[in-house]
């Protein structure tokens, strides 16, 4: 684990991936909702990085107004990887929470107050003990509200963890790109494994 890589390579570095994408059941084993497009005309989606996306994803299917979330890989170069292929650090890409909402319902604050009270965003390519450029913090927008919006969000977080005393935000806020799923047995993995590993710790640092 603690051999991983801790910086991105580049897309010439990055291992060749595949065409055909992950198979895998696209019904939501908690929501009971489609994973995969069309979603309702009234919602819109965000990607979200975090750490350990099995943990992560739980954070957001429990919020109401969400009516869908998976787990995947993004932000990186190598196309339809496999996890064991992310695991290697030479990807590129982020273990990611896709999360599709209804914004009548929730708004986009709350599920950023979500994100950055979940987890540590000052630790740059890990998360607790989860080495690894895979468990960067990033924020994957799809919208320019949404850019708008995460990076008021960071500055104003920015300055409640210095207040108590942590190190600055390495969080990545970035245009989100394609979105390649995980396989099967990753996707809502902490309600198939109630004991489950969930690396997730937060800061303490109201958001």
């Amino acid at each position: 684990m603690f051999g991983r890589p801790t910086s991105l390579p580049s897309a010439d570095q990055a291992l060749p991936g595949r065409d055909q994408a992950i198979q895998f059941d696209p019904i939501h084993a908690v929501l009971g909702t489609s994973m995969v497009e069309p979603f309702p005309e009234d919602c819109e989606q965000v990607i979200l990085g975090l750490g350990c996306f099995w943990g992560a994803e739980r954070k957001f299917w429990n919020l109401p107004g969400v009516y869908t979330t998976a787990v995947g890989y993004a932000a990186g170069h190598t196309p339809n990887p496999s996890y064991q292929e992310v695991c290697t650090g030479m990807t590129g890409h982020n273990e990611v929470v896709l999360v599709v909402y209804h914004p009548g319902q929730i708004d986009f604050q709350t599920l950023l107050k979500t994100f950055w009270e979940s987890h540590n965003p000052t630790q740059g390519m890990r998360q607790g003990n989860d080495m690894g450029t895979q468990y960067r913090s990033g924020i994957y927008y799809c919208n320019e509200s949404q850019r708008e919006a995460a990076q008021q969000s960071l500055e104003q977080y920015q300055q409640k963890l210095r207040d108590a005393g942590h190190a600055a935000i390495t969080t990545e806020i970035m245009p989100a790109g394609p979105f390649y799923y995980a396989e099967d047995y990753h996707q809502q993995y902490l309600e198939k494994n109630p004991a489950g590993y969930c690396g997730l710790g937060g800061t303490g640092v109201s958001c």
